[in-house]
């Protein structure tokens, strides 16, 4: 019995070893098969090898030109659309304001009593700043401030005013306004001189 599990074991290191030359057979005919592939590459004509390598820049470079195109149209698209239907949200914002100055009109015939009409045009007055602020629109200060050509509108000197007052903001004229900290209405006011 030691014999056969000897002769077994010989046995399956010579049916390896052909294995493994049958390994290195296959790799050795491998590489010469990509050496003769190579040498077919080689020995095509280099002027038509570099006529496929041009027609493929040149499909891909009209693809990618085709590409750029459409992402251009569709950006011009979404410019326009957005110019035209950028103020929905504002004027959506702004709609329920209309509706309560239009109760206030029919409301106002009423009465006679003028300070329930001011009581409710001072409600909506509040109601309408706190859209604007949640629009991102916000009150440009003047009371008791430097004058800052940034976001003020000098449409008066006032002399002798003493020199604490010098380049003060003393009245403003019209408020000014800003949207998201860019100023899109200067104060006009009267500067101490």
């Amino acid at each position: 019995m030691e014999e056969k599990t000897n002769i077994t074991n010989e046995e399956a290191i010579e049916n390896e070893k052909p294995v493994e030359k049958n390994d290195n057979i296959d790799a050795n005919n491998q590489a010469e098969n990509d050496e003769q592939s190579q040498e077919e590459t080689d020995e095509k004509d280099p002027l038509e090898h570099a006529n496929e390598q041009i027609e493929e820049l040149k499909d891909k470079y009209l693809r990618t030109v085709a590409e750029f195109d459409n992402y251009r149209k569709r950006t011009l698209k979404e410019k326009a659309e957005l110019i035209l239907n950028g103020s929905e949200k504002a004027i959506a914002a702004i709609l329920p304001i209309i509706d309560d100055m239009e109760r206030a009109i029919e409301n106002g015939t009423k009465t006679d009593d003028p300070s329930v009409i001011r009581e409710g045009m001072e409600m909506i007055f509040t109601k309408f700043h706190k859209v604007l602020e949640s629009l991102g629109v916000e009150k440009i200060e003047t009371e008791n401030t430097d004058f800052d050509t940034d976001v003020h509108e000098a449409v008066a000197m006032v002399p002798g005013m003493g020199d604490d007052k010098k380049g003060k903001v003393l009245d403003c004229i019209q408020t000014g306004y800003k949207l998201n900290n860019k100023v899109i209405r200067h104060a006009k006011v009267a500067v101490g001189q």
